[in-house]
């Protein structure tokens, strides 16, 4: 059955905007190209747009052939603006972003853990609201934050997680209760660290694959043929409760402790460091020391026998990994998995090839520290650009004027 003219129209206007939203500006001749359509329809679509006030003229193309430039349309960036947060046990990070997603400020600010919920909530509200100003915006369209922690599949809310500060999850709602005209959701960080890396990383392109978080915590995202696997109860990846052997026990429903955690936590990273003289200074986090054994990576050092020895932990827990869910690929993310870079991934390579029969690439992070909030930012604007475009791409409220399909 043959779409109507409307909805022909609607589904023209949306393939147009994911264009230009991937593409950035085109000209109209571009987007007959791209698109297939005619140039009568192409035109009317432009016209639809322009009028609904979500693209616009950016410049011209074609400046050094004769004859008038095309014109270049592009979405109109300052329609809506955006703010990412990466929130961590010791503070949080936040970027506020236009419509296409280019950065218009950034700040950072250490919350101790001494400072109580109610301040620590306040502090980050108050570094929101000052990076907005800064970026020149009035108000936010949507907020998207990342922090560890599991979310409720059920309600999208942060659960309460034992270790984690309560103001984390007090943030949301204050957040809301402050900016009562924006969308504000949550995700956790491993997840959104890993939609970047498939966007703009070391997964680009690839359906299925796993990204690996080592950090101060240990996680794991599971991206399985185009889809964030979340699991039941949110807690897909949760490997850092994984049984393994070298550790000293066995975990439990509340304590990661005697998990693959054990192996390869901050604490256990800095321990196995200092076994192997590889020496910070104490401010230092354990991704410090292994940024120091990679630069004196030499045979028979210490730091490359440090490197040998974390390597032959992480590949226990990426082993059992591709044994689950042979994803072909892992990215080696979070502080430690980044400092590591290729010195870490190629070792958990090789010793990958030869402890399981199922092939798996093995690649370092390629955003490094900024994976959450690029993450964040990724999936607010894509929140954003959904709600403002509709399913057809014309704004709320806007009807489509007549014109050929």
């Amino acid at each position: 059955m043959a779409a109507s003219p409307s909805t022909a129209r609607a589904l023209n206007d949306r393939l147009a905007l994911r264009l230009l939203q991937q593409e950035g500006p085109l000209t109209a001749g571009q987007l007959k190209q791209l698109t297939g359509l005619s140039r009568p329809t192409v035109a009317d679509l432009v016209e639809r747009l322009t009028a609904a006030g979500l693209i616009g003229m950016v410049g011209e193309a074609g400046e050094q052939r004769r004859g008038p430039n095309a014109k270049l349309y592009g979405i109109v960036a300052d329609r809506a603006h955006l703010a990412a947060l990466d929130v961590r046990t010791e503070g949080v990070a936040v970027l506020v972003s236009d419509l296409v997603g280019e950065v218009l400020a950034e700040a950072a600010l250490p919350i101790t853990g001494d400072a109580g919920t109610g301040p620590a909530v306040e502090q980050a509200v108050n570094l929101v609201e000052r990076t907005l100003k800064e970026a020149g915006a009035d108000r936010l369209h949507t907020v998207g934050i990342g922090a560890p922690g599991l979310i409720d599949p059920a309600s999208g809310e942060l659960r309460d997680s034992t270790g984690l500060p309560e103001w984390h999850r007090r943030l949301v709602a204050a957040l809301q209760e402050r900016l009562p005209e924006a969308r504000v959701s949550v995700e956790n960080e491993t997840n959104l660290a890993a939609l970047a890396e498939q966007r703009d990383g070391a997964a680009r392109g690839r359906d299925t694959f796993v990204l690996l978080w080592l950090g101060h915590g240990t996680g794991a995202a599971v991206i399985l043929d185009g889809v964030l696997r979340r699991g039941a109860s949110g807690g897909t990846g949760e490997i850092g409760f994984l049984p393994v052997p070298g550790t000293s026990g066995l975990p439990s429903a509340t304590d990661c402790e005697g998990g693959f955690h054990s192996l390869v936590g901050a604490g256990a990273v800095a321990q196995l460091a200092e076994s192997y003289g590889v020496v910070t200074e104490p401010e230092e986090s354990p991704a410090g020391a292994v940024r120091a054994a990679v630069a004196a990576d030499v045979p028979g050092a210490a730091g490359a026998r440090f490197l040998d020895a974390l390597a032959d932990r992480v590949t226990v827990g990426v082993a059992s990994l591709v044994a689950l869910l042979d994803p072909g690929h892992v990215v080696l993310g979070g502080e430690v998995g980044q400092a590591g870079g290729e010195a870490l991934a190629g070792r958990v390579r090789e010793r990958l090839a030869a402890m399981s029969p199922l092939p798996a690439d093995v690649r370092a992070s390629s955003l490094g520290g900024g994976a959450v909030l690029r993450g964040a930012l990724l999936t607010a604007r894509d929140r954003a650009q959904d709600e403002l475009f509709g399913p057809g791409g014309a704004a709320p409220g806007q009807k489509s004027s007549p014109s050929g399909v």
